[in-house]
């Protein structure tokens, strides 16, 4: 994990500070966050993720983060009283769950679609929350399924 200032901004007889942090995962998935450090405290401002980061692991990114920025932006960490965690995430950690590629991908993504459809909600964003990718991306995918005949065509002919 890198972290770089990117600007301070002196206030008030205080300064507020911005830092870049870059963690890189050994599957290539990249976290960019911007953080902003003001009266000692930490807050998060932005975040990129690619591939997008799952709920689950956007909960974990404090705990991937918090020791190197503390000590990157020379603020002591809060004691928490909840029991230490194990913050290693492991050579083979994913931002998001592997989806199958082929044919068998495009089956996973029209029967998300058509469930989703069935239940009224949106049958594009079921695919982005299933995937973990974005929606130009599950577009793609769910147009491959259409291709494949798995969707019926996206408007009825005259």
């Amino acid at each position: 994990m890198t972290v770089r200032p990117a600007w301070e901004v002196q206030e008030h007889g205080g300064a507020t500070a911005w830092f870049n942090a870059r963690l890189s995962f050994p599957d290539g998935a990249v976290v960019e966050v911007l953080v902003v450090v003001c009266e000692g405290r930490l807050s998060l401002e932005d975040v990129h993720a690619q591939p997008p980061l799952s709920l689950e692991d956007l909960t974990e990114l404090a705990d991937w983060i918090e020791g190197p920025l503390f000590e990157a932006c020379g603020t002591a960490a809060e004691p928490l009283d909840e029991e230490p965690q194990d913050d290693s995430y492991g050579p083979g950690r994913r931002a998001r769950p592997a989806w199958p590629r082929g044919v068998e991908g495009r089956r996973m993504v029209a029967e998300e679609y058509l469930a989703a459809q069935r239940s009224g909600y949106d049958p594009v964003l079921a695919v982005m929350c299933a995937t973990g990718h974005s929606r130009r991306k599950s577009l793609r995918l769910i147009a491959g399924a259409r291709d494949e005949g798995l969707l019926g065509p996206r408007h009825a002919r005259r």
